[in-house]
């Protein structure tokens, strides 16, 4: 695939200075601790090759299709919405490659050149000459035993991946890859957005589910609290250790046990307007955070990010179509009556997430650096990019200081990015850590504690692994 006159991708990989690469080189091959994202666990449990490129790579990576989008590329010549079988994943990945430059500057940019350069050996530029010959080398190393998802577990050198699964997932999948003799720990996440938030579209019939595979009367708020005990505990017994929240608005309240229940009576037939559905999804986080005290899972709070902006594209193809837009969320308000609560519990641990940047200094790292059940998850979805990070590291530090980070997670769809993303975190907190030795803020001992924390431990620690 190369040639003498071949040059290797631009952006492969975060320059580093020689302070930098020095620390980075104590990291670099530190175990891969990917606490949460959204790989499906059905890629374990069968073990079976991965499809064509172009359904590997492209068709599932909303970062990759919403700027085709932006450009004028109907999603369904990418194969969005399209049948596996009724692609053709040939013209799909050479349509992909006549964009290919206008990614330049986003952090995709870097994940598919790494991906491509590290994990497939390939060095030649992707364009729309190179693009059937690209395509032909992808798919002939996915037919080998080393690109098998189980193994690329252990060359990928990963220790811990979680998943993200609805609270009413039977977990089969993952009693399945539990059952095999896999390289790294496969855990699930409690995710349980549609039976605990009423404008969830799923909520009046998930929660008659949630009744039936629980046994309890979920009519009843009773019934329906012990329903959701029930189901935290049976992702406790496959290995969860978190729970995952996601909130447009933030607000948390606590409201007494009979308005609770009276809108929860209300939320079941559907009967509740924007303000009393908003009370009782604030009241139902306070008490999953509460619940979090009582059994120790961690709770994750991903807020501001308003979904399926475009609503005729929100229509045709359904959520994640990269019409998510951030919002302006307040943190002090919206956590004061969960963290008034149970921020104080010494067995409650609860990691924010935020797309609004600008709550990063003013808000969540203060926060943070006072709560003892708080700590600030890494740069998120359109953050987690180079200059994202760097934006992140000088913007919490001196407020949050380091320990009470939780670490990186990729947050990803995309298996085989895994690497290549820990790897623009690893390089991104070296690049940090020289600036504060430079800056004479600690020595080259320190850093090097720090950028491990920063790499493995402190994810390890946050998630409870």
């Amino acid at each position: 695939m190369t040639s003498e006159t071949d040059q290797a991708p631009i952006g492969t990989a975060l320059h580093l200075p020689d302070a930098a690469r020095a620390l980075y080189d104590t990291v670099r091959d530190l175990p891969i601790v990917s606490p949460h994202g959204h790989c499906d666990p059905k890629w374990f449990a069968t073990n079976q090759p991965f499809p064509d490129p172009a359904s590997l790579l492209i068709v599932p990576d909303h970062y990759l299709f919403r700027m085709l989008y932006s450009q004028g590329v109907d999603l369904r010549d990418l194969g969005v919405g399209v049948p596996e079988e009724q692609r053709d994943g040939r013209a799909i990945f050479r349509l992909f490659a006549s964009h290919w430059h206008k990614f330049r500057g986003i952090p995709s940019w870097l994940w598919m050149n790494g991906t491509l350069r590290q994990l497939f050996g390939i060095s030649e530029r992707l364009t729309v000459e190179s693009a059937d010959r690209i395509y032909d080398a992808i798919n002939a190393r996915l037919r080998g035993a080393d690109m098998l998802p189980n193994a690329l577990l252990k060359s990928f050198n990963i220790e811990v991946l979680a998943t993200t699964d609805g609270a009413l997932d039977d977990l089969g999948h993952h009693k399945s890859a539990q059952g095999q003799d896999l390289a790294a720990r496969v855990i699930p996440t409690f995710r349980p957005d549609s039976v605990i938030n009423p404008d969830h579209p799923d909520y009046q019939r998930d929660l008659v589910t949630l009744g039936e595979i629980t046994g309890e009367d979920t009519g009843d708020f009773v019934g329906y609290l012990r329903a959701l005990q029930t189901r935290r505990a049976y992702f406790r017994d496959f290995g969860a250790t978190a729970t995952d929240h996601a909130v447009q608005d933030l607000m948390t309240c606590w409201l007494d046990w009979s308005e609770a229940a009276e809108l929860f009576s209300k939320a079941r037939l559907g009967q509740l307007d924007a303000a009393e559905a908003n009370r009782l999804h604030g009241h139902m986080l306070t008490e999953m955070a509460q619940m979090s005290a009582d059994d120790g899972m961690v709770m994750q709070l991903h807020a501001g990010s308003r979904r399926g902006t475009n609503h005729a594209l929100n229509e045709a193809f359904g959520p994640d179509m990269g019409a998510d837009i951030p919002t302006r969320t307040n943190w002090v308000a919206g956590l004061e009556a969960l963290l008034n609560r149970v921020g104080n519990a010494p067995n409650m641990r609860l990691l924010a997430f935020t797309l609004d940047e600008s709550s990063y200094a003013r808000e969540l790292a203060l926060m943070a650096g006072h709560w003892p059940a708080l700590r600030l998850g890494p740069p998120w979805w359109f953050h987690d990019s180079a200059n994202g990070i760097e934006r992140y590291l000088e913007q919490v530090v001196e407020t949050a200081g380091y320990w009470n980070l939780a670490g990186f997670n990729d947050d990803t769809r995309a298996f085989i990015s895994i690497p290549v993303r820990h790897d623009l975190w690893r390089r991104g907190v070296c690049r940090h850590l020289a600036s504060q030795m430079e800056k004479r803020l600690f020595d080259r001992r320190d850093a090097e504690d720090i950028a491990r924390l920063l790499s493995r431990d402190l994810a390890v620690d946050a998630y409870r692994l």
